[in-house]
């Protein structure tokens, strides 16, 4: 680990308005010229950005990050002087940026906020507070890691080989032909529906629409159609001011201007059109629910539906236009029951395309085996997401997306969304030696 050390000659970044006081009391934001010539890091290198306008605490951090071989860092003795100078910040393309917390709390989650919307990279916060609310408005923020001062032996090295793995990787884009006089391509509609209630549906539609955003690097959004209490965007993190109903029942005056207000964005690229959430009218015509879904499908190229378990919406547009619809079900008797009289009455002549989804799966401990699993859906299952209670849990309380870790429901997720840009499973883009380079650079 190099640490490129604070010194009197500094290059300061873009001059801008005075930042909140902070402990430090600086106001610029200001970054040592040592081994800047240095450029591209290694390939397996990461390069560390450490943002404390407190100089103990930044040392003490900047000790830790000394035990990491496989990094450069470059201390930053203030906050940026304003949200403005965060574009400056991620031209240096970080791997990593830890920020300082307890300087000026607000403007730290407001830096927070401003990077993860712009950049890919990771966002650590640092902090002498334990506090829970603080940690939950931290990943509302888009801050992937809460390192609490001083750090318990290890804990810098773990947050760092899980930023590793989450580290973005070129990936290649399946390229279709330009539709003819430059008009532009209709976005697909996937929509995700549920056998029975509880079968999880928000929580794949969730991850599923934040990894396709990701995989596919196209514009990507995520209707909440589960009226009226859909819990997308709390899954999400996310506080919607506008709501589905408010597109439903305004559908004379739906336009893409329009609706583009009515939509939240999420700190992973990804745009939300979130469910209401509280008692409320929500009747609306079949009309008005061709006509957002249209506007939709012009804005975006992948259109992302949680449909919860509402049987009425098999007969609207929606299951019209849908390019794939995910049939979510357990491993159950009520289940495989629901599932079998949906995929009898609704799916049998093959459109909309079905894939099904055995959420929950534990092989070998469900009393059910596979050869009646098959004949109970009356065809093989397409996907099978791991049981991981816990792993599940922890997202929905912090409001941070399984896709954005590396555990085996996040992977079969990722694998959903990556069939459908016509890229190979992950799985299969792993070769052994690079398996071998990842063990002897992380023991």
């Amino acid at each position: 680990m190099r640490i490129t050390p604070n010194s009197q000659t500094e290059t300061q970044l873009k001059a801008g308005p005075a930042e909140p006081q902070s402990t430090a009391g600086s106001g610029n934001f200001t970054m040592s010229t040592a081994n800047q010539e240095s450029g591209t890091l290694g390939t397996n290198m990461m390069s560390i950005a450490l943002i404390g306008p407190e100089a103990q605490r930044r040392k003490a951090v900047a000790s830790a990050l000394a035990a990491w071989p496989a990094g450069e860092t470059r201390e930053f003795s203030s906050y940026p002087p304003s949200l403005d100078d965060v574009p400056r910040l991620l031209e240096q393309n970080y791997d990593v940026i830890i920020i300082d917390l307890d300087s000026n709390p607000e403007y730290a989650l407001d830096l927070v906020e401003s990077i993860c919307v712009n950049g890919q990279a990771t966002v650590m916060i640092y902090s002498a507070k334990a506090d829970s609310e603080l940690l939950v408005r931290c990943m509302r923020a888009g801050a992937r890691e809460f390192l609490t001062t001083p750090f318990a032996p290890g804990v810098m090295a773990e947050a760092l080989v899980r930023a590793s793995v989450r580290r973005p990787t070129p990936r290649a884009v399946a390229v279709a032909a330009p539709p003819p006089q430059g008009k532009k391509t209709e976005g697909r509609f996937l929509v995700f529906m549920g056998a029975k209630g509880g079968a999880g549906v928000t929580t794949l539609a969730c991850n599923y629409a934040v990894s396709l955003a990701q995989e596919s690097g196209l514009k990507t959004l995520l209707i909440d159609l589960d009226l009226p209490f859909g819990s997308a965007a709390i899954d999400l993190g996310i506080t919607a001011e506008y709501s589905t109903m408010n597109a439903l029942q305004n559908s004379s005056r739906l336009d893409s201007s329009f609706f583009s207000r009515l939509v939240a964005k999420h700190s992973s690229g990804l745009f939300v059109l979130a469910s209401p959430g509280k008692v409320t009218d929500t009747s609306y015509a079949k009309e008005d629910m061709d006509k957002m879904l249209e506007v939709a499908r012009q804005e975006y190229d992948y259109v992302v539906v949680d449909a919860g378990c509402r049987l009425d919406l098999t007969t609207t547009p929606l299951f019209g236009k849908a390019s794939t619809v995910y049939l979510v079900t357990q491993v159950g008797v009520p289940e495989l029951r629901n599932s079998n009289v949906l995929i009898t009455e609704f799916f049998s002549s093959g459109v909309p395309e079905l894939e099904i989804v055995l959420n929950r799966y534990m092989p070998r401990s469900m009393g059910i085996d596979e050869e009646h699993i098959t004949k109970a859906l009356t065809r093989p299952a397409q996907w099978r997401i791991p049981c991981d209670y816990a792993t599940t849990r922890r997202m929905q309380n912090l409001a941070t997306p399984l896709a954005m870790e590396d555990t085996p429901i996040s992977r079969a997720i990722r694998d959903m969304a990556r069939a459908v840009c016509g890229l190979e499973p992950e799985g299969e883009r792993k070769s052994p030696d690079k398996k071998k380079r990842f063990v002897s650079l992380f023991g």
